[in-house]
């Protein structure tokens, strides 16, 4: 049996409290789902800043009745430090998913980036101490790895921040690093690595590439690519990252407490590549989309060229394993979007 299959056996029969913020997001809807599936009580918290209230409706439409109302939900701001008080009341694991996403959105506005990625932070870290919170376990990136050249990237070795968003999650480890040894506050990190899957909103300019690209095929337009193509990321599915919190959250091994760990399936693709696998995972659904190129547009700001995880710190100390390359990964989130009317 796999830890994460011990874990979710051992959830069901010892049921805990959670709160995860930042619910009615992508991750956070996925956590919500695979907590009350496994008869956990939730306490959800988010503002709507970036979250969407259909998310949570789709979540409430996957869940039995009686599953649902384990959850309870806060339209609250995490830049509001009684809201994560209230919030974290009685919580046996944070999940921190709340805060503003993407390099652009940063460069275009720091001073909002900052008051939720860091001030929100603190409120949040400040609320899981006085409320004696057991585990804090955060969303961190693999933004913080700046401009360091190595590959793969192994979590002690990162460069210089090369945007707003990724000093503000920096600065997250080392806030997270001193409440744990001034305060005795266990946490955990977990450097995202291009989370993709269902509910991931193709919307907006600072939507991710891969529901963007979904989005622009199904609409018979061109998805752009910033730069040749050549570009790398490590894309990860998002069953894979529920599976990082759930045993960051739960694990008794005192050697893990208070590190930071890649999430991610450490495997490169490029974004020609990507753009392929999409194309060619939408053709049975839509065939006309067949003569589809991508535009290409010059190289964004912030972007770093490659990334590839090394996780072997997560799977020898959380026993992370995960289930989902890119390829299968992309299989599922092509059914829901196509299903989904995204």
């Amino acid at each position: 049996m796999s830890k994460i299959d011990q874990v979710e056996a051992q959830l069901k029969t010892s049921p805990k409290k959670w709160l995860v913020t930042g619910v009615a997001g992508f991750i956070g809807s996925a956590l919500l789902e695979q907590l009350l599936n496994l008869d956990q009580t939730v306490v959800g918290l988010d503002n709507f800043f970036t979250g969407h209230r259909k998310n949570l409706d789709d979540v409430n439409k996957e869940v039995s009745p009686d599953k649902w109302k384990r959850f309870d939900f806060f339209d609250a701001d995490i830049r509001n430090l009684s809201d994560c008080l209230k919030a974290c009341e009685g919580v046996d694991y944070v999940l921190h998913q709340a805060a503003l996403g993407s390099v652009p959105r940063s460069i275009d506005d720091p001073i909002t980036t900052n008051q939720c990625n860091i001030d929100g932070f603190v409120n949040m870290l400040v609320a899981a101490r006085d409320t004696g919170v057991k585990r804090f376990v955060y969303a961190a990136s693999s933004s913080t790895y700046g401009d360091h050249p190595k590959l793969p990237k192994v979590e002690d070795q990162i460069g210089r921040p090369l945007s707003p968003y990724a000093v503000t999650k920096y600065v997250n480890e080392l806030y997270a690093d001193v409440f744990a040894t001034t305060y005795g506050l266990q946490s955990i990190g977990l450097r995202y690595f291009n989370v993709f899957g269902k509910r991931q909103d193709p919307q907006g300019a600072y939507a991710a590439v891969i529901p963007k690209w979904i989005n622009a095929f199904l609409a018979g337009k061109q998805p752009v690519i910033y730069g040749d193509g050549e570009t790398s990321r490590d894309f990860c599915y998002i069953d894979n990252t529920v599976q990082s919190n759930l045993l960051a959250a739960t694990c008794e091994n005192v050697e893990a407490l208070n590190k930071v760990y890649n999430v991610a399936y450490g495997e490169r693709t490029t974004l020609n590549q990507l753009f392929q696998l999409i194309k060619d995972g939408l053709l049975p659904f839509k065939p006309e989309i067949a003569a589809i190129e991508p535009e290409y547009a010059p190289p964004r700001k912030g972007d770093v060229r490659h990334s590839l995880a090394d996780i072997t710190r997560a799977k020898s100390l959380l026993g992370y394993e995960p289930a989902y390359d890119v390829k299968e990964g992309m299989k599922e989130s092509v059914k829901w979007y196509v299903g989904s009317g995204e």
